[in-house]
């Protein structure tokens, strides 16, 4: 079963049948994107991992209610997003979370940046970071639009608030990160 030439819906199917194998070889297919999404949205890498293990386990229990109208991939990363908000609001509730303001730069020998790559690299693990320290709905809404991929109306679903509140909450939440970009240069 870990041939790479299987097809998700013949893996699907194996699922449903209760192959371990099949479980194993969608999880391997989707794991590392999917621990991705939760660790931007829980903040957390330990934490991140429990909520890609819970998703896992979830989608392997309701397979059945999923439909093919949208590639398992796109299923499997809502169900990671709407556990990751979830654990990160319930964590909120009961403890206060500090931010995590650490840089990280990659640098050569002469401390700076040695190509393009590396300072691209650079300039990206910058914004990342400088997204930790934007408001919680800021920080989740970009993820979501500007990492994930998902539209407005998507978002507005997933956090639960209307179309254009959620534009609304993009535009000052980029606008937010801009400014906090400008007064940290790298």
């Amino acid at each position: 079963m870990s041939q790479p030439t299987i097809h998700t819906e013949q893996l699907l199917q194996a699922c449903k049948r209760g192959e371990t194998k099949a479980q194993m070889e969608l999880y391997n297919r989707y794991y590392k994107a999917m621990y991705n999404t939760a660790v931007r949205i829980v903040k957390d890498p330990m934490e991140a991992e429990d909520v890609m293990q819970e998703s896992f386990l979830n989608a392997f229990t309701k397979l059945d209610t999923f439909r093919g109208g949208v590639t398992f991939g796109a299923w499997m990363k809502r169900i990671v997003i709407n556990n990751s908000i979830y654990h990160y609001k319930k964590k909120r509730r009961i403890e206060e979370i500090p931010l995590d303001t650490v840089m990280y730069r990659v640098e050569d020998n002469d401390g700076i940046a040695s190509d393009n790559h590396e300072l691209e690299n650079v300039q990206a693990q910058k914004v990342l970071q400088t997204m930790k320290t934007l408001k919680d709905n800021y920080r989740v809404s970009l993820t979501l639009f500007l990492i994930e991929g998902y539209d407005y109306e998507e978002i507005g679903e997933i956090m639960g608030i209307s179309y254009a509140n959620c534009r609304t909450m993009i535009s000052r939440a980029k606008e937010s990160l801009r400014k906090k970009l400008i007064e940290v240069p790298i």
